[in-house]
């Protein structure tokens, strides 16, 4: 039966096991994470938070990355500036970026969630507003989320991952995980 960790990600840890080519020490899985045999399913920028599954079986593994599966990605974002809808609506409708139009995302502007702290905190300035947004997308593009909300002028501040599918890092305390067998697991998040 495979297994399935939920990790919370903290800011700053680095997708991977090791870290290869960087002359400084920096913060990986293997920090957190001692279960043997598992591997990120996709990845979660060095900046970013929030939810990293990791697995040990290679079909779950590409069922939960590959973009051809669709599974939707749920990001809790802090963006610098006021969102109007017409920003929103962009990002709704799909943005072009350097390496194409991206699909259309479900976007909402929310409150702000009631987040763990960040370690170092996000930079506040009085003079420039920030605003949460909620935003699904359903492909995995490098930094994708971070893209789009900078094309339509709306610089992201925080990137949290809350879900991919029905999996939630909710009730996951930062640097900790939830381990799961595929059993366990609804037929309609692994997708049979």
């Amino acid at each position: 039966m495979a297994r399935l960790l939920l990790f919370n990600k903290p800011f700053g840890v680095l997708s991977q096991f090791t870290d290869r080519g960087s002359p400084t020490l920096r913060s990986t899985l293997s920090d957190f994470i001692t279960v043997k045999g598992v591997y990120p399913a996709g990845r979660l920028d060095r900046d970013s938070e929030g939810l990293l599954l990791l697995c040990d079986d290679g079909r779950l593994q590409a069922r939960i990355s590959d973009p051809r599966f669709k599974l939707p990605k749920t990001y809790l974002v802090q963006v610098e500036g006021d969102p109007q809808e017409l920003e929103l609506e962009r990002l709704r409708q799909g943005v072009r970026l350097k390496d194409g139009m991206t699909l259309p995302a479900d976007v909402a502007r929310i409150d702000e969630p009631d987040l763990w702290p960040r370690d170092p905190p996000i930079r506040q300035r009085k003079a420039i507003l920030d605003s949460w947004l909620k935003i699904a997308i359903r492909e995995g593009r490098n930094r994708q989320v971070r893209r789009m909300t900078a094309a339509v002028g709306l610089p992201t501040l925080r990137l949290v991952r809350w879900s991919i599918g029905d999996w939630s890092v909710a009730g996951i305390a930062p640097g900790q995980f939830e381990a799961f067998s595929v059993g366990e697991i609804t037929s309609g998040t692994y997708g049979g």
